[in-house]
C-alpha cells in the first residue's frame, strides 16, 4: 500500500510538469517595452533599487554591498524558520529515544537563530559604519 502510494504521488508529479503550460512575450515585445511581463518589470524595479543603494551610499561598492545585504535579511527569514522547524523535530521528535540526537537538534537550532540575527542586525551594522565614517 506505501508503494502504491508513492507511485501515484510520482506520476501525478510527472503529470503536473508535463502538462504545465508556460507563456512568454516575445524577445522584440520585451526589448521594445510594449506588453512586457510581470519578469520584466520586476527586473526594472530590482535595477532601479540597486541605483538607489548606489545613490545613497555613494559608490558602486558599498550601493552593490547594501543591496545583497538587503536580500539577505529579506531572505534569511524564511530559512530561518524552515531550519528552526527541521531542529524542532530533531529534538522533540526524534530525540525522545535517542539523547545524542535530541542535543544535536538543541545546538542547531541555536546555531540557526544565532545566522539569522547575525543576518538582520547586518544590515544595520554596515549602514551605520559607512555613514560614520565618513565615506558617504
Amino acid at each position: 500500500m506505501k508503494r502504491m502510494t508513492q507511485v501515484v504521488l510520482i506520476v501525478l508529479f510527472m503529470f503536473m510538469c508535463f502538462f504545465t503550460t508556460v507563456y512568454a512575450d516575445s524577445d522584440e515585445q520585451v526589448i521594445q517595452g510594449n506588453g512586457a511581463g510581470p519578469v520584466y518589470e520586476l527586473k526594472k524595479h530590482e535595477e532601479a533599487t540597486l541605483e538607489g543603494y548606489k545613490e545613497k551610499y555613494g559608490s558602486d561598492t558599498y550601493g552593490v554591498t547594501a543591496y545583497i545585504l538587503d536580500k539577505l535579511r529579506i531572505y534569511s527569514i524564511p530559512l530561518v524558520f524552515i531550519g528552526i522547524a527541521f531542529s524542532a523535530v530533531y529534538q522533540y521528535v526524534v530525540g525522545l529515544k535517542r539523547l545524542d540526537v535530541r542535543d544535536k537538534g538543541f545546538n542547531s537550532m541555536i546555531a540557526i537563530i544565532t545566522i539569522g540575527i547575525i543576518f538582520q542586525i547586518l544590515p544595520l551594522v554596515f549602514a551605520i559604519v559607512v555613514t560614520n565614517t565618513g565615506n558617504q
